[in-house]
């Protein structure tokens, strides 16, 4: 009995020291301890940061865009990536707006944007899986087709939707209790797409896929089919954002979203997808909206030059990528 008694602390001890190394090793540990870093300190360096005025306008800010990086995301790990995510945003906006315009019920008109969106993701897919092209290509093509549908429907200038139902622009400026609507979506998504990514048997083919291709075809899995679904999967969620923030704004902007793909695939890698596919979660990814979205309110509060913020987010990216790319030599 003495024997049970002295090995039981052993055992005890070298599992709660086992679930610590886990965590430290968890990338999104990670980036919880340099958020709460930044949070603290920038509590100290501006008295505007933590007020709850600046904490909606941050989580309003990152919250739709977070819808955007959900798709993406999932597409990184299945091996993809969309450059087009801005253009599309923009077009559903577009799309929606003039429909509206022209006399169409806004949300029979926001159906039709979204449709649209996912038919677009669609004809990448089809490029992507059938014609062979890489997703790179493909996306930066419809990226600048998608912008230019939006100039040529618009003829360059913002559409004013001031006429919209109060019902539709709930969507994006309404609060249920002191919780925004926007925040209730953008959680639900999360939370939503972050199950499906870790329980169901799909969404794990999208892991086999992006890990290695051809050992998963040879197992079975219809490899091309998961590409095709995730490419639009992405599209579709940008035609979601896209209607929320017409809503939010009350306008259709054709040049909204631009540079919105370099916070999208910065904020996904950093938060652990890899640009080599096969690794990912969603609750990283939006870690890094997170991460991403501090830094921009905290360059803001500190009246940081709009150039320098553009040079400092590049260096994001770049960092990202860099630790990415270290990261996937040493697991070869």
């Amino acid at each position: 009995m003495s024997a049970n008694i002295s090995t039981q602390p052993a055992t005890s001890g070298q599992g709660s020291a086992s679930l610590l190394a886990r965590l430290l090793h968890m990338r999104e540990t990670g980036l919880i301890a340099i958020i709460f870093v930044l949070f603290l300190v920038m509590s100290f360096a501006s008295p505007y940061f933590l007020t709850w005025v600046n904490m909606r306008a941050m989580v309003m800010a990152f919250a739709v865009e977070g819808i955007v990086v959900i798709g993406m995301t999932i597409l990184l790990i299945s091996g993809g990536i969309d450059l087009s995510v801005g253009s599309v945003t923009a077009l559903a906006m577009v799309v929606a707006g003039w429909l509206f315009l022209a006399g169409v019920d806004p949300w029979v008109a926001s159906g039709i944007a979204i449709a649209a969106c996912t038919g677009i993701g669609a004809i990448m897919g089809y490029f992507v899986t059938r014609v062979g092209l890489h997703h790179f290509i493909v996306s930066l093509a419809v990226m600048v087709i998608a912008r230019g549908i939006c100039l040529l429907a618009t003829g360059g200038r913002p559409l004013g939707l001031f006429t919209l139902p109060p019902e539709f622009k709930f969507i994006g400026q309404g609060s249920i209790g002191p919780v925004p609507l926007v925040i209730i979506i953008f959680i639900v998504a999360v939370v939503a797409f972050d199950l499906m990514l870790r329980k169901t048997t799909v969404f794990r083919k999208v892991f086999y896929t992006g890990s290695n291709e051809r050992a998963a075809a040879y197992s079975g899995i219809r490899t091309k089919k998961v590409v095709f679904l995730t490419t639009t999967l992405c599209s579709a969620l940008c035609g979601v954002a896209g209607i929320i923030y017409m809503a939010r704004f009350g306008s259709a902007q054709p040049t909204f979203g631009l540079g919105m793909e370099l916070n999208v695939i910065a904020a996904a890698v950093i938060g652990g997808a890899s640009l080599n596919g096969g690794t990912g979660t969603i609750f990283g990814a939006i870690l890094g909206v997170v991460l991403l979205s501090v830094v921009s309110s905290s360059l803001a509060l500190l009246d940081v030059s709009v150039y320098w913020q553009d040079i400092i987010r590049g260096s994001i990216l770049l960092a990202a990528v860099s630790i990415d790319h270290y990261l996937h030599k040493r697991r070869r």
